[in-house]
């Protein structure tokens, strides 16, 4: 058992490690250059105090698609991944598009409690039909939207040095009355690097190869099960049609199992603008599975959106808590030791 856990936590350092060390290969000296700078940005904030992250159920960013200001918690390896359908429709160009898709985010909690590794990717297989023609043309496509390697740190947490309101055992209402410090979210910082191929279908001409992304990304936990998550996005920095994106979700427990969310996501950039709409839900099987399902859409009809995606979360828990030293040199060997003591001295005292 000890040498498979060991197994599961190198083979993903190990691909991670090849990984970054092929985008530093690859990536040019501009990009670098910001790379860098957000980097050491980034490990000069790793010198602050530590606050757990660790939960004792799995912490999901599924079914939406923004992302949580908390990571998984250190050592512990998590996989998230859907399956959704395609379904899109432009009207004024006379097109058509069906298929499906399967995404996929790796998480891993490194070194830190507020330090998270992740590698995400879209991959979308579908068939275009035109019908402006007297006779339909079909072209069929398959390649990764996206595929991400990415850092995210936690920057602020107003949870970090405040006790937990302790419950009001008399009032229900004071329970699930709305507190103003609620409204202090949790913000932390993401940086990445994308890799797109060559004539990808679904990217801009001119982007190719690396490029940076970087996102600010905030979370507000309300009272009655309420959790409000805000994502600023830069995505493709260098790149002629580098975008810009924000993503709102709000999700609401209604018990320890279910959960049900509404998210709305702008995207804006020369080659491609819309917003789109998700709804749906999530059920947690067990503290380290969960199942989920929700539907996307537009309100346009250049093109027309609308998909049903299912997905999955599971994680593989090996965090340990740290041990807390309370400065009297306590380490939990006291008593043992003041036992073995007494009996060494009635042993004494028997002998006398």
């Amino acid at each position: 058992m000890f040498k498979n856990t060991i197994i599961l936590t190198y083979i993903p350092l190990y691909f991670l490690k090849k990984t970054i060390k092929s985008i530093y290969l690859n990536l040019n000296q501009e990009t670098m250059r910001v790379l860098k700078s957000l980097f050491i940005i980034l490990l000069a904030l790793t010198y602050n105090s530590a606050n757990a992250q660790y939960t004792e159920v799995i912490n999901s960013n599924r079914p939406g698609v923004s992302v949580s200001a908390f990571s998984v918690g250190t050592n512990v390896a998590q996989a998230e991944i859907g399956a959704f359908t395609v379904s899109e429709e432009h009207t004024p160009l006379q097109y058509k598009v069906s298929g499906f898709g399967i995404d996929f985010s790796l998480r891993y909690g490194l070194l830190f409690e507020e330090l998270e590794i992740s590698l995400d990717g879209v991959y979308q297989n579908d068939k275009v039909t035109y019908n402006n023609a007297s006779v339909p043309v079909e072209d069929k496509r398959s390649n990764f939207k996206n595929f991400t390697l990415g850092a995210k740190y936690l920057v602020y947490d107003p949870y970090k040095n405040a006790e937990e309101a302790k419950p009001n055992l008399y009032s229900y209402h004071a329970n699930r009355k709305f507190q103003w410090k609620s409204l202090i979210p949790a913000v932390s910082v993401y940086v990445g690097a994308n890799f797109d191929t060559k004539n990808n279908p679904y990217t801009a001409p001119d982007v190719e190869g690396f490029s940076p992304k970087v996102m600010i990304a905030t979370q507000n936990n309300f009272n009655g099960g309420w959790v409000f998550v805000m994502n600023l996005v830069k995505d493709r920095i260098g790149s002629e049609y580098s975008d810009f994106q924000y993503i709102f979700t709000l999700t609401h427990s209604f018990t320890p199992q279910w959960v049900v969310f509404g998210e709305a996501q702008g995207i804006k950039s020369d080659f491609y603008a819309d917003n789109i709409f998700r709804v749906g839900g999530a059920y947690l099987w067990t503290k380290d599975f969960q199942l989920d399902a929700n539907i996307a859409f537009n309100t346009k009809d250049t093109p027309s959106v609308f998909n049903i995606a299912f997905g999955a979360s599971y994680r593989l828990d090996f965090h340990k808590d740290k041990k807390i030293d309370n400065g009297n040199g306590n380490t939990g060997k006291f008593k043992k030791k003041r036992k073995k003591k007494n009996k060494k001295d009635n042993s004494d005292s028997e002998g006398n």
